[in-house]
C-alpha cells in the first residue's frame, strides 16, 4: 500500500535553494567577467569571428 513520504523541512529546502543560487551566481559572475575581458581586448579566450565562419563555408 502506498505511504506518503515524510515532509522535507524548511531548513533543508532553503539549504538546497541557497546552494543552487550560489552556483548560479558564480556562473553569472564568470560569464560577466569573460564578456568584459573580451570587450576590452585583454582576453586570451579564443572565439570564432564572423569572417572566419564565412571563409569556411566557401
Amino acid at each position: 500500500m502506498a505511504v506518503p513520504k515524510k515532509k522535507t523541512s524548511k531548513s533543508k529546502r532553503d539549504q538546497r535553494r541557497a546552494t543552487w543560487r550560489r552556483k548560479a551566481a558564480v556562473e553569472a559572475q564568470k560569464a560577466l567577467s569573460l564578456g568584459k575581458s573580451i570587450l576590452t581586448g585583454r582576453s586570451t579566450f579564443v572565439y570564432p569571428s564572423k569572417e572566419e565562419e564565412t571563409e569556411d563555408e566557401e
